[in-house]
């Protein structure tokens, strides 16, 4: 009586989809955790940023702007500034502030974010943006922004924020 032997080449063969549906599963539970993880929390969609002004020699600047729309890394909206008494240096325009996920969970946690952006009025001229969020809870805090109108000229601006959710 003989035996039927199985070759060697057939055990690696039934072995391997095995490992290959493991090695998949594996991938597949660490992309959904790491989309888990960078998934934006609704209630940072918006956030409000209360009117502000700053003085200029003999005269004031007041910035206005409608909630921000998270989109993606950036807060996006509009802004109006009203230059008094030089009513011919008002303008308007659109700006991106980027804020990641990283920097919004450091928020949340009570620290100090640092942020960067870009801001352009309707003719096209370039402003550059930078300053830093003083959270005084999870979803509200102090800012302090710098608007670079020229290489030389910035405007500083102290006011509020207030994430409100989407």
């Amino acid at each position: 009586m003989t035996r039927s032997r199985i070759p060697a080449w057939s055990a690696p063969m039934r072995v391997r989809p095995l490992i290959f549906l493991l090695a998949l599963a594996c991938v597949l539970v660490a992309t959904a955790l790491a989309v888990a993880e960078t998934a934006p929390d609704p209630r940072y969609a918006r956030v409000a940023v209360e009117h502000v002004s700053t003085s200029i020699y003999i005269g004031r600047v007041t910035l206005t702007m409608p909630p921000f729309e998270r989109r993606g890394d950036t807060y996006q909206s509009t802004y109006r500034a009203t230059v008094v008494p030089y009513f011919f240096r008002n303008e308007r325009g659109q700006l991106s502030i980027t804020l990641t996920p990283a920097d919004l969970a450091r928020l949340a946690a009570g620290e100090r974010v640092h942020f960067t952006g870009q801001a352009a009025n309707t003719a096209g001229e370039p402003r550059r943006i930078e300053g830093h969020a003083d959270p005084a809870d999870a979803y509200s805090g102090n800012i302090k922004v710098r608007v670079f109108v020229t290489e030389k000229i910035q405007l500083i601006f102290n006011t509020t924020y207030r994430f409100t959710g989407a």
